[in-house]
């Protein structure tokens, strides 16, 4: 039985990013303190979604300032800067027993 479910896994795990990112208004990231293995296109897709969300909320008249996403094994935190974003991307840890 151990056969069927014994995983064989070749690569590396991928490590959860921890740090922050500036976006301006048009998507471009200004700043960034994840790690330069992070890739740019994740970035980008991040950004471009957050700054969705916070364009679509304030032509709904609902500005918001704030956006909170809970994943199981990370918290995405975006604040809105007048057009831009400040992203940032935290691994969740899990509660000790």
């Amino acid at each position: 039985m151990k056969k069927f479910f014994k995983r064989r896994f070749t690569g590396k795990l991928a490590k959860l990013p921890s740090g922050a990112f500036a976006l301006d208004r048009n998507g471009n990231v200004i700043v960034s303190t994840l790690p330069q293995t992070f890739p740019q296109t994740h970035m980008r897709e991040i950004g471009e979604r957050v700054l969705a969300f916070f364009r679509g909320a304030q032509n709904a008249q609902m500005p918001l300032h704030e956006l909170n996403v809970y994943y199981p094994s990370l918290r995405v935190t975006a604040r809105n800067l007048r057009g831009g974003a400040i992203i940032f991307l935290l691994p969740q840890t899990l509660p000790k027993n």
